[in-house]
């Protein structure tokens, strides 16, 4: 389960603190299995500003993308058989 303070709803609120009068709303999204993102946007007193969310694999969302998972060799120890 997400933690409160990762939801995409607790992002926004934080970076872009949007009011009635001053609303954020959504302008993008993609929902690839492998990339999942919303862009969002919020008329500020100095210009339009649009913040690009991530969500990660735990379920969280962010401002940065989640590292991408990269090739590993994994070995494997055998026991000596005689």
């Amino acid at each position: 389960m997400v933690a409160a303070e990762k939801t995409l709803h607790w992002a926004v609120d934080k970076w872009l603190a949007p009011t009635p009068s001053m609303p954020a709303r959504v302008v993008r999204f993609c929902h690839r299995a492998s990339q999942r993102y919303v862009c969002v946007e919020a008329l500020r007193p100095g210009g339009l500003l649009s913040i690009f969310f991530f969500r990660h694999g735990d379920g969280s969302w962010n401002v940065f993308p989640p590292q991408a998972e990269r090739p590993a060799m994994n070995g494997h120890r055998r026991s000596a058989l005689c």
